[in-house]
């Protein structure tokens, strides 16, 4: 396999704009309500979730940052070279993978569908963006 040169700037900002719009989609402001109701969770327990918040964001930014290095393996492989071409390989990625590995974890789990509406519409989001970000800047 031929070395591939990937942008780590480029990734980087993918990931902190797929963690920008979580804190968004799951704020009041859009989503933390019904995502709560649908995990069960009270008042209580949203404050002790709190507490291990620092922890799981930094996973999460360590993880959205692999998402967006084999998302920009992919994008150079393909040769895309838009934002739109990028942007359709994340929605493309995310109905293979993320809506499909999400909705048997749901179904297994027990969880509420609405539960899943929740987190994959984020998912789809976020991978939209990584791709269009990844797409237009090489």
């Amino acid at each position: 396999m031929a070395v591939l040169h990937i942008n780590f700037l480029s990734c980087a900002v993918a990931a902190i704009a797929a963690f920008v719009i979580g804190g968004v989609w799951y704020s009041p402001v859009l989503f933390a309500k019904p995502w709560m109701a649908a995990h069960g969770y009270t008042a209580e327990s949203a404050a002790e979730m709190r507490k291990t918040a620092p922890r799981a964001y930094g996973v999460s930014v360590v993880c959205f940052f692999v998402m967006a290095i084999v998302l920009a393996i992919l994008i150079r492989h393909l040769g895309i070279t838009t934002s739109f071409g990028g942007a359709h390989l994340g929605a493309l990625c995310w109905f293979g993978f993320a809506a499909t590995i999400g909705l048997t974890a749901t179904m297994y789990s027990k969880a509420p569908l609405a539960l899943y509406f929740i987190d994959a519409g984020y998912q789809f989001v976020y991978m939209a963006v990584m791709g269009a970000i990844l797409g237009a800047w090489r």
